[in-house]
């Protein structure tokens, strides 16, 4: 009989020692989940990339105020690079295109640099799925001296830094896809700078002469499409536009940008690039010399393009 009793004992001990190690890893694992639940997720989930390209083509333009002839052939150096963050409802998108090559004039003879460069940065707090509170920061200009050629006389027209456009602006995100992007915005800061003391002394792209900068408060959007269709074909879009308050608010200043790429090999591609620019400031065009215009730029190229 005390064997018996014993034996009941110790089974029981078995029993309870199971029961109480189960309670505590189901303690365990609840209190794990709770910790990984309060304790925020601070990885940072980056996609970034890009393309290099070198290009050899043929070009068109007309009203250029960079410089430049009607038609051309061209070598060309490209680099688009892109950071893209998001975490939570946080995200923070950052592009960095360069432009840089010549041109050779098929007119007036001779080689014209063909460069720019154009850095935009826009932090968003997301309101909901598709709408984001922004704000948004762009600087272009380019590196070299560009000239335009009225009645086939060389004049100087812009340089590094002259001119160069710094927008600072705080609006609304809308994201109804992730290949498209739709900023506006009421408040917006944009500075032209001329640092050129020769195009400054001529009170160029809406300087006044002898100055170096100008600010213009205005509204302003941005609307941004990039799209791989396959892995061959890609297309990437851009168009800012903005309405200068103090002056002529209904003249809006207009700045688009287009590539289409497609891959005829593995590191060889086609693309086709057209620019479009109006500024009301920039008075180069017309039969004086003295009236805006739309400037246009058409590239068709092909050559090497290697992605980051």
């Amino acid at each position: 009989m005390k064997r018996l009793i014993l034996f009941y004992c110790l089974i029981s001990l078995s029993f309870a020692a199971t029961a109480q190690d189960a309670i505590i890893k189901k303690l365990q694992a609840e209190s794990l989940r709770q910790v990984k639940k309060d304790v925020p997720d601070t990885a940072w989930n980056w996609k970034t990339g890009g393309a290099f390209g070198i290009n050899v083509g043929q070009g068109s333009q007309s009203n250029w105020a960079a410089g430049g002839d009607d038609f051309s052939f061209t070598l060309n150096t490209s680099l688009r690079l892109f950071a893209f963050y998001k975490q939570n409802n946080h995200s923070w998108d950052n592009t960095f295109d360069v432009n840089f090559g010549y041109i050779n004039t098929t007119s007036l003879g001779g080689r014209k640099n063909d460069d720019r460069f154009d850095f935009l940065t826009k932090y968003g707090l997301a309101l909901n799925k598709k709408l984001n509170l922004a704000t948004l920061a762009n600087f272009r200009s380019q590196f070299l001296k560009g000239y335009t050629y009225p009645n086939n006389v060389k004049t100087f027209a812009s340089a590094f830094l002259s001119p160069a456009y710094l927008i600072a602006s705080q609006g609304l995100d809308y994201k109804p896809a992730k290949e498209l992007s739709i900023f506006l915005s009421p408040v917006t800061s944009r500075w032209v700078f001329v640092r050129d003391s020769i195009l400054s002394a001529k009170g160029e792209y809406g300087v006044k002469q002898h100055t170096h900068s100008i600010n213009q408060n205005g509204a302003f959007a941005t609307i941004s499409y990039q799209k791989s269709f396959n892995k061959y074909i890609s297309y990437k879009s851009r168009l800012d536009l903005f309405s200068n308050y103090k002056k002529d608010p209904q003249n809006v200043d207009i700045f688009m940008t287009n590539t289409f790429s497609a891959k005829v090999a593995k590191i060889i591609a086609f693309t086709w690039n057209v620019d479009m620019i109006y500024d009301d400031d920039v008075r180069l065009f017309g039969e004086e010399g003295s009236s805006p215009g739309l400037q246009f730029k058409s590239v068709v190229a092909v050559g090497l393009q290697v992605k980051i």
